[in-house]
């Protein structure tokens, strides 16, 4: 069933559980995992889905999504077992400057102060825990996808 279709949608969970119309980009992830570049800039117009793909991939490394296999059964990123093993096995910060809409510095300024407070009240719980100790975790499993 290909879905119903709908505008507006930012957040591939949402999109996924409410059987929205989704064009499946999940072979993005599998790409950028294999180029390893240092950064990567993501630039498209307004309304091009810069901010679903974003979700997706917070969807599918973010620890908070872990065991939720099912939101990528039949999706690209989903037919390569070592793919499906990195599945929800990281910390991640999510932000998305999707909603700054103002013309001017200081009205942007007041909207990334905002966003910055958000994600860091959202996480406080990694600010207080032992970092060393979540960095060893972190670095002492193998996540290699080649």
């Amino acid at each position: 069933m290909l879905g119903r279709p709908a505008l507006g949608y930012q957040n591939y969970a949402e999109v996924i559980e409410e059987n929205i119309f989704y064009i499946d980009k999940t072979d993005f992830i599998r790409e950028w995992c294999e180029y390893g570049d240092k950064v990567t800039l993501i630039t498209r117009p307004r309304r091009f889905g810069k901010t679903l793909n974003m979700s997706t991939v917070e969807c599918f490394f973010s620890n908070k999504y872990a065991g939720r296999g099912d939101l990528f059964e039949g999706k690209a990123i989903w037919s390569d077992e070592k793919y499906r093993q990195l599945q929800g096995t990281f910390p991640v910060i999510f932000m998305s400057f999707a909603s700054v809409k103002t013309g001017n510095i200081a009205g942007i300024k007041t909207a990334l102060k905002q966003i910055i407070s958000d994600v860091y009240s959202k996480h406080r719980d990694i600010m207080l825990s032992d970092v060393k100790a979540l960095r060893r975790r972190l670095m002492s499993r193998s996540y290699s996808v080649s």
